[in-house]
């Protein structure tokens, strides 16, 4: 699937991508820096019910966040040297916990995802416009 958006259509998008999303409860986040890939994750917990402040997991690696569905890990690996650093952090167990989980620079860490975790590629179009893609292994 596929999107351009602008920020006031984002709240719109965030609600096509959690129906899209299905059962898929990992998601990766790529896209270069400034994409707006933690604006995106704020907007998806605002229409989950998050009631939580989101915010950039840089320096903490995972933020929790609560909602009435149970918890969101928003986790971010920029930070990270390698996949055994990601380990003792415990993005794996996050990963395999069956709750949302959605992590931004996950290619630091490729060979610790589940084999049916949906990707999300964020491009910048210009100043004010983001293009998506959704892509989910089936």
């Amino acid at each position: 699937m596929h999107w351009n958006f602008n920020l006031a259509q984002l709240p719109s998008v965030a609600k096509q991508l959690l129906l899209a999303l299905g059962q898929y409860r990992v998601v990766a986040l790529y896209g270069p820096m400034g994409a707006g890939k933690t604006t995106l994750v704020h907007a998806i917990c605002e229409v989950m019910g998050v009631r939580d402040a989101v915010g950039s997991p840089t320096f903490s690696i995972i933020n929790e966040y609560a909602f009435s569905g149970g918890s969101v890990f928003h986790i971010d690996c920029y930070r990270l040297r390698d996949e055994a650093e990601a380990i003792d952090a415990g993005v794996e167990d996050c990963l395999f916990s069956g709750e949302w989980c959605f992590v931004e620079w996950p290619e630091k860490i490729p060979h610790l995802f589940p084999a049916d975790a949906a990707i999300i590629r964020i491009s910048v179009t210009n100043a004010t416009t983001r293009s998506l893609d959704l892509e989910i292994k089936l």
